[in-house]
């Protein structure tokens, strides 16, 4: 059987789903899920500087890149020990893992010459497809079939509970926020996420990247829910970056801010990670939008109400 090295976290919990965890030699700095992986090597760091601000780490990413370094540094050295047979990396956003460009130059001037898959999922198919095709190249087939079953399943359930109960003139007006300072608006699978909960997404496109607002968009899409899992961030690290939010001008006007419909969700685990808890992040989702139409199944953890007024923690 193969020995893998991933390098971005869904990977992680794809390869980990199929039952391959046994052949993992090697995962991201980032990789943190399941928990058994933080006892495996890690293969890469990051150059950004994590405990500085939202607007700080904004301003560090658009540095590297305008200066077309790399976010991200892969271990050679580390990579040599291990001895991957495969190496999993991503094609998708160079701001969340190293540059496809890079892995494959580094895994020619491996022993062995392992293979590089390239993972871009920009929907929920896509991530589906990308069980399908791990499991494919790990000779998973049959468990890959099995998971993708009971994924499609599970979405299917909450695409019909809105169907049955959420005419299209009562869903809600939802503003899905990827980062707070600046703004960061719904990306790539997000929107669709949020048109199977039953909302209606402000300020996203489906399949396309998260873009950055304004507050002027912001406050006239005046949505009726603001649900905010930051990009890697926990339930935890956004708290604080919500008195942001709470200062600016036309914040207590809006619907959301009004009705107390403000919810947090784990930015590490969900929404982010292109991966089977994508799932996971749709029935979060759904049960803040309806918590009666659609039940948490045991496990699946809840939105976090984070109800005005804001303060930051102590």
């Amino acid at each position: 059987m193969k020995r893998i090295v991933s390098l971005l976290p869904s990977a992680t919990e794809i390869i980990c789903k199929l039952g391959l965890r046994d052949h993992l030699v090697g995962v991201s700095h980032e990789c943190d899920y399941p928990p058994s992986v933080a006892e495996l090597p890690k293969v890469t760091k990051t150059r950004i500087q994590t405990e500085a601000s939202s607007r700080d780490i904004d301003s560090q990413v658009k540095e590297w890149m305008q200066s077309n370094n790399a976010l991200y540094a892969l271990d050679h050295l580390m990579l040599e020990q291990l001895k991957p047979d495969l190496i999993v990396t991503q094609a998708l956003c160079n701001v969340c893992a190293v540059e496809e460009s890079e892995v494959k130059k580094v895994a020619n001037g491996l022993p062995g010459l392992p293979e590089v898959i390239s993972l871009g999922p920009l929907s929920l198919d896509d991530m589906l497809q990308t069980l399908t095709t791990i499991g494919g190249v790990c000779a998973r087939k049959k468990i890959a079939r099995q998971v993708v079953t009971e994924l499609k399943s599970r979405i299917a359930k909450v695409s019909a509970r809105t169907e049955r109960n959420v005419r299209d003139g009562d869903r809600l007006r939802v503003v899905l926020l990827e980062w707070i300072d600046p703004l960061f608006g719904p990306g790539h699978w997000n929107s669709e996420i949020i048109h199977l909960a039953g909302g209606i997404d402000c300020l996203g496109t489906p399949g396309e990247p998260s873009r950055t607002i304004n507050w002027r968009d912001f406050i006239e899409a005046n949505p009726d829910v603001l649900f905010i899992a930051c990009c890697g961030y926990p339930i935890e690290r956004m708290l604080k970056d919500i008195p942001i939010l709470s200062s600016q001008e036309g914040w207590e006007p809006l619907s959301c801010t009004r009705n107390g419909r403000i919810y947090l969700s784990d930015g590490k685990a969900f929404f982010a990670r292109p991966g089977p808890r994508l799932v996971d992040s749709l029935e979060i989702l759904a049960n803040a939008l309806y918590p009666d139409i659609h039940p948490l199944e045991p496990g699946i953890p809840y939105a976090r109400s984070a109800k005005p007024p804001f303060k930051p923690p102590d």
